[in-house]
């Protein structure tokens, strides 16, 4: 039996994001960031409702400043105590994995999709996906880049403005474009 686009779609295999399915569910998270990111700071409970139906899983002691994007929201899992400061994006077409007390600075952006390197693939629609992976205690500094696939260490920091292509291990400092290891922590 053939699989279905979102199958593809989280299996990182090509598929069409133009699908009816996958369309609802983007239209979907859409909505419920918008209701999330006009919410008044006082409305604490509609803000857990909102990211209760809108993040996949996620721990306790959430903190996310809107606004905040995502393409599903359904393939993001996040650990206790993460917070994400104001203006951060998640492209989630894959699944993505936050530890433990992970902090991100204002307008990270989490991209797990890509298009093909093919001209004839990327002019038919036809885009694909890697996860991502972030270890307990990360913190990652304002306007990161964490590109598809990449896997950051446990207690590793992301200096402000990198570009992480590659995998980054545990305990160090990273930064630049792109992101190398500076020090070991």
């Amino acid at each position: 039996m053939a699989k279905t686009e979102k199958e593809k779609m989280l299996s990182g295999e090509l598929y069409n994001a133009s699908d009816q399915v996958l369309s609802e569910e983007r239209n979907r998270a859409r909505l419920l960031t918008k209701r999330y990111n006009d919410s008044s700071v006082e409305d604490e409970a509609l803000r857990k409702v909102i990211i209760s139906d809108l993040i996949g899983e996620h721990g306790e002691e959430l903190n996310i400043e809107p606004p905040f994007y995502c393409d599903y929201g359904s393939n993001i899992t996040l650990g206790n105590s993460v917070f994400f400061n104001i203006g951060c994006v998640i492209l989630d077409v894959a699944p993505v994995t936050v530890g433990d007390y992970v902090l991100f600075g204002p307008n990270v952006n989490i991209l797990t999709a890509t298009h093909p390197k093919s001209w004839k693939e990327r002019g038919n629609g036809l885009e694909l996906g890697s996860p991502i992976s972030i270890g307990n205690y990360a913190w990652l500094g304002g306007s990161c880049v964490i590109c598809q696939g990449v896997t950051i260490g446990e207690r590793s920091i992301i200096g402000a403005g990198s570009v992480v292509t590659k995998n980054i291990p545990p305990d160090v400092f990273a930064a630049g474009n792109p992101c190398k290891i500076i020090k070991d922590l």
